[in-house]
């Protein structure tokens, strides 16, 4: 499971890596899948396979592939000449590591002054996807209920938002 957790970690952190440095839309948009994937892998080592099947279905699946419809839709494979920043690149990476290091020190004397005691994974109470189906259908099923009301009008506002206007009445 250590090994699964660290090639995770490593396709999580390049694909996000590459997501922020490409340039070329669909190469990002897919880097970010990519590192959607990795964290998903996380998910699944750490134990919570309900929630890294999950993220697969909902972010790679549905979030990174509408993005790409999204794109290559208003875009229409135009490409964009990106301007040349580089004359003002030289402030940027030392910039960058100072805001780098002091989040890490914050973080660290954080971690370091804190008086948590770990906890081992023998007292985390095992969750089952069918106790998950159990509570949402039965103790939660008017909430449930409710947002699937409110995506429903989202989606038909979408739609009429998306309707191109007519200029003739009837």
């Amino acid at each position: 499971m250590k090994t699964i957790f660290i090639l995770s970690a490593i396709f999580t952190a390049m694909g996000t890596v590459a997501a922020m440095t490409l340039r070329n839309s669909i190469h990002c948009i897919l880097s970010l899948a990519i590192g959607l994937v990795g964290i998903a892998g996380l998910y699944i080592a750490l134990g919570a396979q309900f929630v890294g099947f999950t993220q697969v279905l909902v972010y790679v699946g549905a979030v990174a592939i509408l993005a790409v419809f999204a794109l290559m839709m208003t875009q229409g494979g135009i490409q964009h000449k990106v301007p040349d920043v580089r004359p003002a690149r030289r402030f940027v990476l030392p910039t960058g590591v100072a805001i780098a290091a002091v989040v890490f020190g914050v973080l660290a004397y954080a971690v370091i002054q804190s008086h948590l005691t770990p906890q081992t994974s023998n007292d985390v109470p095992l969750t089952s996807v069918n106790q998950i189906g159990v509570v949402l259908l039965h103790e939660l099923s008017v909430p449930l209920e409710v947002v699937g009301v409110l995506l429903t009008a989202a989606l038909i506002g979408a739609v009429i938002v998306a309707l191109p206007e007519s200029t003739e009445k009837p």
